[in-house]
């Protein structure tokens, strides 16, 4: 994020606090993309006091959550507090749409990006999280997504794998120093590693990185603007020269 937005998201972060320690009740934000909820994470172990807090998405592996703060004398807030609800779109399984088929549906309501979490498609059905407020819009106004109709159900558990493709890279690298991945996974020289890093196009764990020499660790998220989003699976041990064995699987 850059200095502005930074500041003004910590600063929904303190008013959560500030409101959960004055009313003695859970806040709950609105969906928080993979970035904002890294950042949601960082600031609340630092600055949520006696208060606990937890990002929840509705599935396990869901890339958009919701941040709930709360009381240290409530229990954990389980999945069916939360504000949000799971939406079931069913069509005729010949009729293709897409993520975007169903995005562009929701903010063609006027909705913003945030009332929505993870939209997961397969065929014939799509399942998608929406705060309690837009499923009374979407469910009330949505017959069609695109040109193909839709039946609308919000009573059904989530079901969809959201199955994640990836290639595997495999390789050597001096060190696991920030440069030295980035250069595996970019097929980059080390000093062009470098230069990319330096010029803010790097992300670890879906925040901003800007030293080489950043050490990364097994199952680190990495991501190179204009290159892809690629995941630190496996460290191999050494060749009979120091070098390791890294393996990079890709997001594609």
């Amino acid at each position: 994020m850059n200095e502005p937005s930074d500041k003004l998201f910590t600063a929904r972060l303190a008013d959560m606090v500030s409101q959960c320690e004055r009313d003695g009740a859970a806040v709950f934000s609105a969906f928080f993309d993979e970035r904002q909820c890294a950042e949601a994470e960082a600031w609340c172990a630092r600055n949520s006091g006696g208060l606990r807090y937890r990002l929840w998405g509705g599935y396990e592996d869901a890339r958009r959550k919701m941040l709930a703060v709360y009381p240290d004398y409530c229990e954990d807030y389980v999945e069916e507090e939360y504000p949000f609800v799971c939406l079931t779109f069913t069509y005729r399984r010949e009729d293709k749409l897409t993520h975007r088929d169903f995005l562009g549906s929701f903010m063609a309501l006027q909705l913003k990006r945030e009332i929505c979490g993870d939209i997961v498609v397969s065929e014939g059905i799509t399942q998608a999280f929406v705060t309690e407020v837009a499923a009374r819009s979407i469910t009330s106004a949505v017959s069609k997504i695109g040109r193909v109709g839709v039946k609308i159900a919000d009573d059904k558990p989530f079901e969809l794998e959201n199955a994640q493709k990836f290639q595997t890279i495999s390789g050597t690298v001096a060190s696991l120093r920030l440069d030295c991945v980035v250069g595996l996974a970019a097929h980059l020289s080390r000093e062009k590693a470098a230069a990319l890093i330096r010029s803010d196009k790097a992300e670890v764990n879906h925040l901003p990185v800007s030293s080489v020499s950043y050490e990364l660790r097994g199952g680190d998220i990495l991501s190179i603007r204009g290159i892809g989003r690629f995941v630190l699976s496996e460290i191999n041990g050494s060749t009979k020269k120091g070098r390791i064995h890294i393996d990079l699987k890709k997001y594609i």
